[in-house]
């Protein structure tokens, strides 16, 4: 069995971890987060690993995950290399979405093969997280040797895989980000509607639940045109001047929103 070690086992780490572990795909090496309270937390949900202090003493390791922050990639794999745990048959890959795997190119440097696989989950909650992985996508681009030992390892944990196209990482990665954090950020525009209309937050969640589901089906059923219905849909343009001044009178930036998202 391959081995694989960990430098930031955070939540996605910890899911992935714990899934290789129970399907006896990877045993689990060494963990290194920021601290070692941390690290041994991670090993503890993970149900096996040892947790350690620094680079230096993560165990030596067929492939090494590097699940940090986004900012902090570069300056952990530089950490890696110089541990002096790589060699030519090591694999180095990391889970940013919006990064490619260049950003591990000192491990290639070192002889390491690198890439980069997104899955396109929300983990956070580990715990939900692993037992509803099944189907994720996850976006794979990088080295060829990496993405042979790599792809076949999440496609054990049920994970559906596609390729991305490294130079457009971040584009790639803006749309999940509209997809999910915007869809959060409009809802909650949608809640401040509500309770400027009288309506209690909490009630305005229980009117939006079926709503929103019904609208999220549709649209994976029936594309986003097929999916659109309101005043909008219907061509009703004397409903929407009127619900665009009230906004305006109301809150004059939700106003521009609401006016430019009924142009798309």
């Amino acid at each position: 069995m391959k081995t694989l070690s960990i430098i930031g086992c955070g939540n996605a780490g910890r899911t992935l971890a714990r899934l290789w572990r129970d399907a006896a795909v990877f045993g689990i090496g060494g963990i290194l987060n920021s601290t070692m309270q941390s690290s041994r937390q991670a090993v503890a949900f993970v149900g096996s690993g040892e947790p350690v202090e620094t680079a230096d003493a993560l165990p030596s390791s067929d492939l090494f995950l590097i699940g940090c922050p986004d900012d902090r990639i570069r300056t952990c794999c530089d950490r890696l290399v110089a541990s002096g745990k790589l060699d030519g048959n090591s694999i180095v890959f990391h889970l940013s979405g919006a990064l490619s795997s260049q950003e591990l190119a000192s491990a290639r440097e070192a002889g390491a093969a690198i890439a980069s696989i997104h899955p396109v989950k929300s983990f956070a909650d580990p715990a939900r997280a692993v037992d509803d992985f099944s189907d994720t996508w996850c976006g794979c681009e990088g080295d060829a040797q990496a993405l042979a030992m790599l792809e076949p390892a999440f496609a054990a944990i049920d994970a559906r895989l596609f390729s991305i196209d490294a130079d457009n990482k971040r584009l790639y990665h803006a749309a999940s980000v509209i997809a999910c954090n915007y869809l959060v950020a409009l809802e909650e525009i949608s809640l401040r509607t509500f309770e400027q209309a009288g309506v209690e937050r909490g009630l305005a969640l229980n009117i939006l639940a079926p709503i929103l589901h019904g609208t999220v089906d549709n649209i994976v059923r029936l594309d986003t045109a097929n999916a659109l219905t309101g005043p909008i849909a219907r061509g009703d343009a004397a409903i929407i001047e009127k619900q665009l001044k009230s906004i305006e009178a109301w809150d004059p930036d939700i106003a521009r929103l609401y006016k430019a998202l009924g142009k798309v």
